[in-house]
Parts: structure tokens; sequence; C-alpha cells
């Protein structure tokens, strides 16, 4: 809830604006990005996969039109020769960038020269000749489809000012039902293929492709996706693939529960600082936390830990972010916030507690918060009941349920990162940008502090309650600006905490005070990606593909997970196929058993995270990576 100065209205909610999206605001799409969206979204309408190939006119015919595209068999002649054997998702996004949707304003244009009376109509008898003998010219069939839509034809005339508006309609809805396809597809969106993150394609799909060996026929697509037919996976590798590698890794049952992490002996005695912060899960699976900044003042023995935030949860009521796995990355800082240095991570464990020990210097450090996606996942089962979160008594009286409180203090205690029982502006900045994409300014918290109660210009925990209960008066107890606030912070309808994980952060020095500040609230992505490859690449067990030495993976296990990265030192972007279905009592972070993922040239990337689904249990990673041809 975004406050802004003035009369008691002045403190509505601005989360009407952003309730579709709350988050959106914060991370704009690029044009290129939208564009690839769109391309992915009308690929996957016709196809299971985006490694599915085109291998028919139809095919590409109908996913053009689902793309918002109306060719004609002029242009799919021209991309579709008879020499043509497939035309893979690459190809397709060329093709749309080549083909440019019509606007309205150029397919009006376009009729009228052909409306010799400029009355809005062409004769049926005109409008064949034209379209049949000048310019590209179209079939009888394709002809006859228009003049036989009846909303656009009367007495033998076609009106094509109402042409015009059905076909840019018809486009419109193409695109958006194939986007909210993909939006409601959780295993589409969590494909990782075809997102052209890197750029875009740099390659024209040839006039006249070459018949390829390796065609991938649509029964070979669908055999290495029958799950335990070890012989249709092997005919579809022989056929698809040009080469393999796998690692097996077997893990004993309880064998993170060994305690390797050691407190100091004497570190009661040290300087300590604490901070707390929280994972959020996005509605595309991305996770986005908070990031700090730390200071040293003077070299010291320094003792870091990361663990789940333990929240006063009604009885009875689950906890699952407890068992959710956490890691802190710990960056020197040299010079610039562009230019930091990976030091460690936090890979010691006790319990649910990860820590790292070790000497630091004088000097500014970056901790970057890390958890693998494989426990934070989206939710599965329905909700059916919503919990209530106000009511009135019988004067009419509007209030907070006592289950709607308790929310609302755990999110305080969440929020409150420095653990001292109030929000300072800075730390309700962190929970406005996060439900809301806005922040409290300094008028506006005046305004805050003269009208719910604070202590030393912070907000105090009743404020806080305060402030929601007259969100819901001014609502008139419409609770559903109160939800965007509780599905933004992790909530689901019956008020478990389930797509989110909070934790703290536990700082210690032996000889001086250090000092800690949330800088940031972002995806864990980018710096974190890079801090994760270079781990992995300096610990990480690897191997070479047979035969393409530039393509390197990596395998580093710890007691507690395995993460695998993958490096492309060649000129071109890599296609790897990876295939878990022999691994045992295995999750990861992608949800998929079978994938496939992109590698751009000169780069490394994550491939997955893989942890035990039961930790009591022996747990076997057996992994399949092989390059696609």
């Amino acid at each position: 809830m975004a406050i802004s100065p003035g009369s008691d209205a002045a403190f509505s909610s601005q989360k009407s604006t952003h309730s579709e999206s709350p988050r959106s605001k914060k991370f704009p799409l690029t044009e290129e990005e939208i564009f690839y969206m769109n391309c992915r979204a009308a690929y996957l309408t016709v196809f299971k996969s985006s490694l599915d190939n085109i291998i028919s006119k139809d095919q590409l015919y109908l996913a053009l039109q689902h793309a918002g595209r109306n060719p004609s068999q002029k242009t799919i002649n021209k991309y579709w020769t008879p020499q043509t054997a497939k035309l893979n998702f690459d190809d397709f996004c060329i093709i749309l960038r080549k083909e440019k949707p019509t606007s309205k304003a150029e397919l009006l244009k376009s009729f009228k020269q052909l409306d010799v009376n400029d009355n809005g109509s062409i004769l049926h008898t005109d409008l064949y000749k034209l379209l049949t003998k000048k310019g590209e010219k179209m079939t009888r069939e394709e002809v006859n489809a228009i003049i036989n839509l009846a909303d656009v034809n009367a007495d033998g005339k076609f009106d094509y000012i109402k042409f015009c508006k059905l076909h840019m309609a018809t486009n419109e809805q193409c695109l958006k039902t194939t986007l909210e396809k993909l939006e409601v597809d959780s295993k589409l969106r969590r494909q990782q293929f075809g997102s052209h993150m890197e750029g875009s394609p740099e390659r024209d799909p040839s006039p006249v492709p070459k018949a390829s060996p390796r065609i991938i026929r649509k029964t070979d697509q669908e055999s290495f996706s029958n799950k335990g037919d070890t012989r249709n996976s092997s005919l579809a590798t022989a056929r698809q693939f040009k080469t393999s590698i796998s690692f097996t890794i077997t893990m004993g049952a309880d064998s993170n529960q060994n305690s390797k992490l050691i407190e100091p002996h004497s570190i009661k005695e040290w300087h300590c600082v604490q901070s707390k912060g929280c994972f959020f899960l996005e509605e595309d699976g991305e996770i986005i936390s908070h990031q700090y900044k730390m200071q040293i003042a003077q070299r010291s023995l320094v003792y870091i830990t990361i663990k789940p935030l333990s929240l006063s949860q009604a009885e009875g009521k689950p906890s699952p972010w407890l068992s959710v796995d956490t890691a802190l990355y710990i960056l020197k800082e040299n010079g610039s916030q562009a230019n930091l240095q990976l030091l460690c991570f936090t890979e010691l464990r006790n319990r649910e507690t990860f820590g790292w020990t070790g000497e630091l210097g004088p000097g500014i450090y970056w901790l970057v918060p890390s958890t693998t996606g494989c426990r934070l996942r989206k939710e599965i089962k329905p909700i059916t009941e919503e919990a209530q979160l106000v009511y009135r008594d019988e004067t009419g009286e509007l209030f907070l349920t006592k289950e709607f409180r308790s929310t609302l203090s755990d999110i305080f205690e969440v929020i409150d990162l420095d653990g001292n029982g109030l929000l300072s502006l800075e730390e309700y900045n962190f929970f406005e940008l996060r439900t809301s994409g806005e922040k409290c300014d300094e008028d506006a918290w005046a305004v805050c502090r003269e009208n719910f109660d604070t202590k030393k210009n912070e907000l105090t925990r009743q404020g806080f309650m305060d402030l929601n209960l007259m969100e819901a008066n001014d609502r008139e107890g419409d609770p559903r600006d109160l939800w965007v606030t509780l599905h933004s912070m992790g909530y689901n309808k019956a008020l478990e905490l389930t797509e989110a994980c909070p934790f703290v952060i536990d700082i210690y020095a032996d000889k001086c005070k250090p000092r800690i500040k949330a800088v940031h609230m972002e995806a864990c992505s980018g710096q974190l990606e890079k801090a994760i490859c270079k781990s992995v690449l300096n610990k990480g067990n690897a191997k070479v593909m047979d035969g393409y030495e530039n393509i390197i993976i990596y395998t580093y296990k710890c007691d507690t997970w395995i993460t695998s990265v993958i490096e492309n030192k060649s000129d071109n972007k890599v296609i790897i196929h990876i295939n878990n279905e022999l691994s045992k009592n295995c999750v990861n972070n992608r949800g998929l058993d079978i994938f496939a993922v992109e590698v751009a040239p000169k780069s490394t990337m994550v491939c997955q995270h893989v942890m035990p689904l039961n930790e009591r249990q022996e747990w076997i990673y057996y992994c399949v990576y092989s390059l696609i041809s």
C-alpha cells in the first residue's frame, strides 16, 4: 500500500491499479523479450515442445496464424520449398521477423485501391479478378474463403471495412489465446528452451534446406518422453543426439545430517550483527530476494550463517519454508559493484543452518542469498476455502480476524530486517516495492507517523496492523487489495506461507563489529548465476563431451544438493538435452525429468540443482547430457 500525504483517503492502497500483476511494474519486458515470448507462445500452441520441428506446410501455416499472421500460399511456399525437410523454432522466429503483421491502416489502404466507387465495398467479381490476377496472387480457395465469410459479405459485395476489423480482432484473439495457454501451463514456462535471453538468432532459414539424416519425426519426439522405455530412448538417442555423457552419484541416507558446521569456541565474545530477508517465488518460477552489503573495518575471523526464519505459525498449520535450502555467496567489492570477486559460500551445514568460517580483510563485501528452487516451488494443491480476513461486529465496525492479525504479525517479523521490533522507512519500502511496486516518500512517511503508532520515527507492530485495518475500511471491507499483499508475500488462500522463505543472516567477527545493510531486492540471477557457475567450475567434477572438447559439463556435490553447470567455449550456441529419468528419490529445480537448455556461445550457465525428495533415504543422481544435432 503506497502512502501519499493528504486526507485520510491519502492512505488508500494504490494496489488496485496493480492488482493484475503487482510485480510486473518492477521488471518491464523489453521489445525483444516480448517478441520471443510471443514466438514461444505461438509455437507451443501447435507443438508440445520448442524442440519439436515443423515438418509440414500445414504446421507452418497454423503456427504463423497463432502468431497473428495471415500468410498467403505464396508466403508459405517461400519458406517451405519441395526440398524443405523441417524448420525448427529458430527458423520460425526468423520468419516472424521478416513477415511483419499487417496493420489495420495498411490493410485498409490496400483495399481502398481496389474500391473504384469509394463506398467501402468491392464487388465479388472484381475482388476475384484482382486477388487472383495481380500482386501476390491468391488461389481460388483462398478468395472463396474470404467471399464466404457471412459477416462481411452481402448482395454480391465484400465489405472490406468490416473485414479489416474482423481480421485485426481475430489476430489479437489468436495471440491472446496463445499467451494465456503459455501462462497457465507451468511445465511449458519452466522448459527454459527457446527463451533467447542471450539475443536473437543470427542465421536465416535457408530457402532450400538440405534433408538431414537426423530429422526428428513426431514418433521419435514422443519416444524419449515415455518413462522407463529404454529401448525407445536408445532409438531416439541414436537418431537425434550427436554425443552423450552421464553422471552417477549415490548419496547415503541422512548424508546431510552430519554436523560439519562448527561454531568457533569463543564466539560469545565476538561482535555480532543480524539481518533478515526473504526469498519470494514469482509467477514464472523465478526467485527474488534481498541482497546485502557488509562492511568489515579490520581484518578479522568471521563466522557467517544463514537459515530459514522461524515464525509463530498457528498450531496445526504447516511450515513448508523451514525445509527450504539456503546459501549465501560472499563476494569482495573491488572498486565498484561491477567488479566483484567470489570468495566463498556457506557450503557447510548443521541441521537447517548453512555457514562459513574464515578470515576477511577490511573492505566492502556483497552477500547474495541463494536457494536452489528444489523445495521452494509453486503450490500444486488447490485451496478450496478462502480464509476470512475481516469481519464486522454488531455495531457494524470493521475488525481484522485473529488469523489475519497473526499473519500480519509474521509479515511484520519478516520485513523488520534489523529485528528491532520497528519498521524504518527503508524497511517499509522493501515491503512496498514487493506488494505494490511503489515507494513511500518522506512526506507520505511523515503523514504515516502522524496517524499511526510510531517510536523513534519508526512504525510499530500495532501501527502496521492499524494501517492494514484502515486499508480494509477504505475498501468498505472488500479484502481484494489485502489479498494482493498476502499473495505478493507468498501466502495462499488458507493463509499458509507456501511461496516464500524468510531467512535470517548472522555475522560474527572477532576484531570489529561488522555492518550489514540490505541494498536490493531483485531476481536471484545475474551476479548470483555468475557466482554459482564460478564456484562449480572451481570445485566440480568436469566431463568433456566426446568429440566436442569445447562443451564441458561440471557437477558439484555437497551433502545437501548437487549442481550442474554447462560451459560452452565454442563460437556457436548449443542445445543440451538433459535426462534425469533414472535418478531415484530426487527432485530438481526445473520440475521436469527431461528438458533441454540452450547455451549461448562463449558462456556458462547453471543447468540444474538436484536434492533428495526424502532426506532419510538413499538418493541416486543419474543424469545423461546429450548434444542435440
